[in-house]
């Protein structure tokens, strides 16, 4: 008759609760960490965060402002522009152009705030 074999329980060591320095996850596993690349890369993070709700906003401002105008000037309603009335060509037409302005206004921002941060990351 074969004995059985025994049961071995396996674990890891437990790491240091203490860190030496916290990325949040800015850093690959295991490579050194720089406390100013974390500075910066969080105040990039902030900076685009930022320009996202300034965008955001602004497009709903501007939209809502059109939209305003559009419902309360019944002006627009009168002028017809190829047998349609303006105030339709403006709903079919008009957003089209502002999401296209907002969109490269903010692609071309993020492209210049990260420019920034490599300038200050490459500085150093």
């Amino acid at each position: 008759m074969t004995e059985k074999p025994k049961r071995v329980r396996v674990t890891a060591d437990l790491p240091d609760r203490r860190s030496a320095s916290f990325t949040r996850g800015i850093a690959l596993p295991g490579a050194p960490v720089d406390e100013a690349d974390a500075v910066y890369a969080r105040a990039l993070m902030r900076s685009q965060l930022r320009l996202a709700l300034g965008t955001v906003a602004g497009f709903v401002v501007v939209v809502i402002a059109l939209t305003l105008a559009i419902a309360l000037i019944p002006q627009i309603g009168e002028v017809l522009v190829w047998g349609l009335p303006l105030s339709w060509l403006l709903q079919a037409y008009a957003f089209y152009p502002i999401i296209l302005v907002f969109g490269v206004l903010y692609v071309r921002t993020a492209a210049r705030n990260e420019r920034r941060y490599r300038a200050l990351r490459d500085r150093e």
